[in-house]
């Protein structure tokens, strides 16, 4: 079965422009929330947590280099979404935190965030 695939950032990196420092991307961390609210839907995604550093290799294979912000959805081949932001060689992907808080709720069943 193909699934649409979630890309993170894992927790916990560093960033040379802040020596000494260590962070979190919050829209990762606030997705990160959801899928452990919600563990068996969540096993509906196929979830990469993925190093801070870019290149992001894993990304861009699939969504081109231009690409590669986290959080990242990138739907399962041949499927769309009214909240995709682009395409990549006919692969569509959500690059915004609010649509793939949308499209998973959507395409997934997760609940909706609260007005």
């Amino acid at each position: 079965m193909i699934r649409d695939r979630l890309f993170l950032l894992r927790a916990g990196f560093e960033d040379p422009a802040y020596p000494g420092r260590r962070f979190y991307c919050w829209h990762c961390a606030l997705i990160e929330g959801l899928l452990a609210s919600f563990p068996a839907l969540a096993e509906k995604l196929e979830v990469e947590r993925i190093a801070w550093p870019k290149p992001r290799q894993d990304v861009i294979a699939l969504v081109g280099e231009e690409n590669q912000w986290l959080p990242l959805l990138v739907l399962a081949d041949g499927t769309t979404s009214r909240h995709q932001t682009g395409s990549h060689h006919g692969r569509a992907f959500i690059a915004d935190k609010d649509a793939i808080l949308a499209a998973l709720s959507e395409r997934h069943g997760f609940p909706e965030t609260h007005p």
